[in-house]
């Protein structure tokens, strides 16, 4: 097992300090047939609630992914990155995050054994940064951007593992579990929302699709105010940036745009936005089926709810995962 260079095809190490290859291009994990991680460090995430409920007018398969052990649907990525590190060695690692990525890595290093250093922007929800502080992790704030803090970051990661959910394929060798467990439970579904960011969950969902066998159409949802995938999907030059109650998804220059929209078009998909007034009504009617999610989860109902406003849903299977819990936002 090791990582490629998606662009002139080099090998590197899993344990090297290198989080790209020299020529810039972006890892993929290579592995031999029949090759497994072994999951040495889990909090049994995974096999959440696959919930079938009405919102607003259409029927959508809600995959409850905010009650995985840290509140998000990053415990997928983290268990087997973390996993892998162990099984290699690494005693230290560093992260950047807004948030739930963070605390994810900062849960499972803890259960591992690992030092773990976070750095957040310092306008980062405080149930967040309570949350990594309380598993040990170092939390270094950053003022700024969240592309401030992925800098800050790659900085401290010339010396120190880079544990990165965007750049380390091995997150996503992870987060594909999210598709499996939707094959598993109702088969192949016609449509999947997903809010889409840096594309840990997207990129996971495309890539366990793709070893299904079957793929639905993965509809990518951002938030009109900061919506880099969809300005890309549709030839529309770069807008200004506004801020977002979306904080998950606000990245102005996600690595691996391009594998979201090959993602995204090889599925037959597609892009859209919502407005900041979509987002919250969209989690007011989850909280009124009983469903308390952040922001950033209710992104994917919201993005549901306006595709399918004008067209009719029809025996169509759509899952809409619900990705963080409404108590990160405390």
């Amino acid at each position: 097992m090791r990582f490629v260079c998606s662009a002139c095809g080099k090998t590197y190490p899993l344990a090297g300090l290198k989080y790209k290859c020299d020529c810039g291009g972006l890892f993929q994990l290579q592995k031999t047939m029949g090759e497994t991680i072994d999951l040495s460090v889990t909090l049994r995430e995974g096999r959440t609630p696959l919930l079938l409920r009405q919102v607003g007018d259409i029927p959508l398969h809600l995959k409850l992914d905010f009650l995985m052990p840290t509140g998000s649907f990053k415990d997928r990525g983290a268990a087997v990155l973390v996993s892998q590190l162990k099984n290699l060695g690494i005693t230290e690692v560093v992260e950047d995050s807004s948030g739930n990525a963070g605390a994810a890595i900062a849960a499972y290093c803890a259960a591992a054994g690992i030092k773990c250093r976070i750095y957040l922007p310092a306008d980062t929800s405080p149930g967040k940064i309570k949350q990594i502080a309380a598993y040990g992790a170092d939390v270094q704030k950053v003022s700024g951007s969240r592309d401030d803090t992925a800098r800050a970051a790659l900085a401290a990661a010339s010396a120190t593992y880079y544990a990165s959910h965007v750049y380390n394929p091995l997150f996503f060798e992870g987060t594909k579990s999210f598709a499996t467990e939707i094959d598993a439970a109702i088969g192949t579904p016609d449509y999947v929302f997903v809010p889409v960011g840096n594309g840990s969950l997207l990129l996971g969902a495309y890539q366990g699709f793709s070893e299904a066998g079957e793929m639905p159409r993965l509809i990518g949802v951002q938030s009109a105010n900061c919506a880099p995938v969809f300005r890309s999907c549709h030839g529309i030059s770069a807008g200004n940036n506004l801020p977002t109650r979306a904080e998950g998804i606000a990245i102005a220059r996600p690595p691996r745009l391009a594998e979201m929209v090959a993602a995204l078009r090889n599925s037959r998909g597609d892009c859209i936005t919502v407005t900041e007034v979509e987002i919250e009504a969209a989690a007011k009617l989850l909280s009124e089926a009983g469903l308390y999610v952040e922001p950033t989860a209710a992104v994917a109902a919201a993005g549901a709810l306006r595709y399918f406003a004008d067209k009719a849903i029809g025996r169509s299977k759509v899952v809409v995962p619900l990705t963080g819990s409404g108590l990160k936002k405390q």
